[in-house]
């Protein structure tokens, strides 16, 4: 198992330092969980750790955004500062690919590349997790199973009521579509003569 997640860390990173080539203005690159920590990383002078974790609360933020506004799921995020940029995409439902840019870069370009790459490290880390849960479990132990409900005594039964009482039910938002645009006269391009 241990290989496993070294072979894809060594992937990812490969992935990471193509990008790099191909976007020279790419001064760092990482790939990190949605939870914050730094699954491969190509940042010199920048403290991955950190990256990773204010990217994962970024997301977060994003998240709520782009759910409070109707927009759908996180894609990508921009953030613009004096001396560069920061773009972070959406890598499958595990992970995150964090780019730190010159401020030169052509963000057209950078989008572009970043996506792919995200969407390749999203295979890889999605992969790697569906690997991983569909691998049994070491020890039963862990995880006793419940006693069926009539053979339950007393003293199985739950210590406080409530933890008698069913969970409760995530509440759900609906999601509305976007009305269709409809087809208008862009007043810039007509000309009437």
């Amino acid at each position: 198992m241990a290989a496993e997640a070294t072979a894809a860390e060594a992937e990812i990173l490969d992935e990471l330092r193509r990008l790099r080539a191909r976007v020279p203005q790419l001064t760092g690159a990482l790939a990190a969980g949605v939870d914050g920590l730094v699954l491969a990383q190509d940042t010199p002078g920048v403290e991955a750790e950190r990256v990773a974790a204010l990217t994962a609360t970024a997301r977060g933020l994003a998240l709520q955004l782009t759910d409070a506004t109707g927009h759908g799921d996180f894609r990508e995020l921009l953030v613009r500062g004096v001396y560069g940029c920061v773009a972070t995409y959406a890598a499958g439902r595990f992970a995150v690919l964090t780019l730190l840019a010159q401020d030169r870069v052509n963000v057209g370009r950078l989008h572009l590349e970043g996506r792919r790459a995200g969407a390749r490290i999203g295979q890889l880390v999605d992969a790697r997790a569906e690997a991983a849960d569909r691998t049994p479990a070491t020890s039963p132990a862990k995880s006793p199973k419940p006693a069926p409900e009539a053979t339950r005594t007393p003293a199985d039964a739950p210590a406080t009521e409530a933890a008698a009482k069913p969970a409760a039910k995530a509440t759900t938002r609906t999601r509305t579509a976007r009305a269709a645009r409809g087809q208008t006269a862009n007043a810039r391009t007509t000309t009437e003569s």
